[in-house]
């Protein structure tokens, strides 16, 4: 049940996200929630990978680098979903940190409705 309410929010934050930033599209609430799936699953097994080849300059850019592996993997989702699109590699990574922040903000309000 937990999964299924975070994969609704992390859908929600993508079509917030598609409506706000006129780089990146996204066709219809199903194919928000594709995403979120996709890229939870991208996240799972590419991103390790990524970050342990690109490590060294990883290390040299002092993290920043990790902003580009988001965005690679956001450009990646959207190669493989019709109905998701991101125009740039600018927009993925400002896709990426927006996603972060409204997933956060999100995921707190519901955990402050369950407190109550």
């Amino acid at each position: 049940m937990n999964f299924i309410i975070r994969l609704l929010i992390n859908a929600l934050a993508v079509i917030i996200l598609s409506y706000a930033l006129p780089g990146v599209g996204v066709d219809s609430f199903l194919t928000a929630i594709i995403v979120a799936l996709v890229l939870g699953f991208l996240n799972f097994l590419v991103k390790p990978i990524l970050v342990l080849l690109t490590l060294p300059i990883t290390i040299l850019t002092l993290g920043l680098f990790l902003l580009i592996i988001n965005a690679i993997i956001i450009l990646l989702a959207a190669h493989f979903i019709s109905g998701f699109y991101v125009s740039s590699i600018w927009w993925a990574i400002l896709f990426s940190i927006l996603l972060s922040i409204l997933q956060s903000i999100l995921q707190s309000l519901l955990k402050e409705d369950k407190k109550k």
